[in-house]
């Protein structure tokens, strides 16, 4: 692990104890958590699949999708959020696996999977566009791509890294529908997108920037 992977890593590892504080990352509020689900239901295969949860943080859609019978691998660089993920599958009573490991690169096979899902995360990569690649690579044929993204910063505003010693992101503060869909439309067949920003009950309440899910056919 270069210099790079193991400040993010020590970053993500601080912020694991509080990161289920906001109402999207921890899902404990039933109106949340059956939002995620109604949309994880319209996202993901109607038949259980396999399911891979890029930058799965905590775990929180991954365990929402292996209870709806996907057959669940969860990876992030953060070992405490690997480890609070496996603690929040087993409470909930289902099987999911959790790797620690590079979710701009994953270290499993390709195409081992029919979905891949990936939230908030693409914006904090190195090379996103060499992510998406990677990802796809992932899929069995006519698999999902669904990323759950938006745009935390308008352009022009001063950039701090989030992480120090990180280096330079090409998508910090977010990267919006428009350019995401630019970037993954070449390597897919079908390519939707489905704006956020309304749905309330996602986010705990009301948003008022660019949130979206594009979903994408390989």
């Amino acid at each position: 692990m270069g210099d790079s992977s193991r400040a993010i890593a020590a970053y993500w590892d601080a912020a694991a104890s509080a990161f289920d504080d906001e109402p999207d990352h921890g899902l404990r509020e039933g109106v949340t958590r059956e939002a995620w689900a109604r949309r994880l239901r319209g996202w993901l295969p109607s038949a259980p699949g396999d399911v891979l949860d890029v930058g799965c943080g905590t775990g929180s859609l991954a365990v929402l999708a292996a209870a709806e019978g996907h057959r669940v691998t969860g990876v992030d660089l953060s070992p405490r959020m690997v480890a609070r993920a496996r603690e929040k599958a087993a409470a909930a009573g289902v099987a999911a696996r959790f790797l620690v490991g590079d979710a701009g690169a994953p270290p499993l096979r390709a195409a081992g999977f029919d979905a891949l899902l990936c939230r908030h995360l693409i914006w904090t990569l190195p090379e996103p566009r060499r992510a998406l690649r990677a990802w796809v690579e992932l899929l069995r044929p006519g698999g999902r791509l669904v990323l759950v993204e938006g745009r935390w910063r308008e352009a022009g505003q001063a950039v701090t890294p989030y992480v120090a010693g990180a280096g330079p992101l090409p998508w910090d503060g977010g990267v919006g529908a428009e350019r995401l869909s630019a970037a993954v439309r070449p390597l897919a067949a079908e390519l939707r997108v489905e704006p956020l920003s309304g749905d309330a009950d996602l986010w705990g309440g009301p948003v008022d920037d660019e949130r979206y899910a594009l979903i994408a056919r390989v």
